[in-house]
């Protein structure tokens, strides 16, 4: 955990926010980790930020699990407690117990981008039960509210497709977004992230809140190193004991053999959570340090070489005719109409390193400008494409 802190704030500190193209092609990002003079294990952890927010989400999986890549087994008498469980779709669940809760609290792995479109899956039907603000670490600031979209200074990890199009979601609904990240280090940042979402909280009270942020910050109960995460704080301070949820645990890595025992046990098709024979939810093992789910998210298929949740009722295919590519390789970019002039995120990016690679976006409807560079980042191709 004590490297995953670090490389945040160093990423931070590289980025400064800057508008400088994060958007990188396999090739750079190899030669910019194998130029760097960080341990191994730390070059891993970038390489795996910068595949993910250059779309690249299997590559940033296996950049990840070069550190942290483990094989576990489950016991006998593990295996027998699991299999009473009962999976149950986990954004059922979520929206259902909403409607009690005043403070939703849920993380993600930085380098995951199926992280970020899950909790999108849940904005209108939280929206729907009353959730008016949302609050994203990564925020630089709150111009979001005005321009409706995320562009390139809006925050580090906001620069990924998948984080632009979960910002984007939620200001189309009518969240108003604030940003939380505090100064310093360990306890001290938990601390001053907490009173920071309490601060906007007193003076924000016309709906109910959605906090989303990274790793342990969610979690509840006694930390090693900042006695209370940013989620404890946040109770203390407000008297409100909040919905806490953990997607990182039982994420797929990208060996089947890394996986979790109990991913592998329940072999879901969709994101649930469990439920045991007292109706509890199951929330996993660690009693001291802890939240109150966990969801199990299925392992990744691929279609058309792009993974199966990026696709949904109203996000589609859409083929890159080969006349528009000339060169490779080639990265092809789609934003959505008037953004790309405006440094915004973009809404999907691919990668073709032969005429031979799946040339497939997946897109919402709507408007969109398709930009395709070569390997020196120059424009060779734009042209227009409407989503029906």
């Amino acid at each position: 955990m004590k490297l995953l802190y670090s490389l945040t704030l160093l990423l931070l500190s590289m980025a400064g926010y800057s508008q400088e193209n994060p958007y990188l092609l396999t090739d750079d990002i190899k030669k910019k980790v194998a130029d760097s003079t960080q341990s191994q294990s730390w070059r891993s952890q970038m390489a795996a930020t910068f595949y993910s927010i250059s779309g690249q989400y299997k590559s940033a999986l296996e950049s990840w699990d070069m550190t942290f890549g483990r094989v576990k087994k489950l016991s006998t008498a593990d295996s027998l407690k699991f299999t009473k469980l009962v999976p149950v779709n986990a954004k059922d669940y979520i929206l259902e117990r909403s409607v009690s809760e005043q403070i939703i609290i849920i993380n993600e792995a930085h380098h995951n981008a199926s992280h970020r479109t899950f909790a999108s899956s849940l904005l209108q039907g939280l929206y729907d039960k009353g959730y008016r603000y949302l609050g994203l670490e990564t925020l630089a600031g709150d111009s979001v509210n005005t321009t409706k979209f995320a562009a390139l200074n809006s925050g580090y990890y906001s620069k990924e497709p998948e984080f632009g199009n979960f910002i984007y979601n939620a200001l189309k609904i009518g969240f108003k977004l604030f940003p939380y990240e505090a100064e310093g280090n360990n306890k001290e940042r938990e601390i001053g992230e907490a009173k920071n979402i309490f601060d906007f909280m007193q003076k924000n009270k016309e709906g109910k809140y959605l906090i989303y942020c990274g790793y342990q910050h969610a979690y509840e109960g006694v930390h090693k190193s900042w006695e209370k995460t940013m989620a404890g704080r946040l109770s203390d301070l407000t008297g409100i004991n909040p919905f806490t949820i953990d997607q990182t645990q039982f994420s797929e890595k990208s060996n089947l053999k890394y996986n979790e025992p109990l991913l592998r046990l329940i072999n879901n098709t969709i994101p649930v959570v469990l439920k045991g024979e007292n109706k509890g939810i199951y929330n996993g093992e660690d009693k001291e340090l802890y939240t109150d789910i966990k969801i199990i998210h299925p392992v990744t298929k691929y279609i058309n070489g792009r993974p199966h949740w990026m696709l949904s009722k109203n996000r589609k295919f859409y083929k890159i005719p080969s006349s528009k590519i000339s060169n490779y390789p080639a990265q092809v970019l789609a934003y959505r109409k008037g953004e790309f002039e405006k440094e915004g995120v973009p809404a999907d990016i691919i990668e073709l390193n032969t005429s031979q690679d799946s040339r497939f976006l997946i897109l919402d409807k709507g408007n969109y400008d398709i930009v395709v560079k070569d390997k020196a980042y120059t424009i060779i191709n734009k042209f227009e494409k409407t989503i029906r």
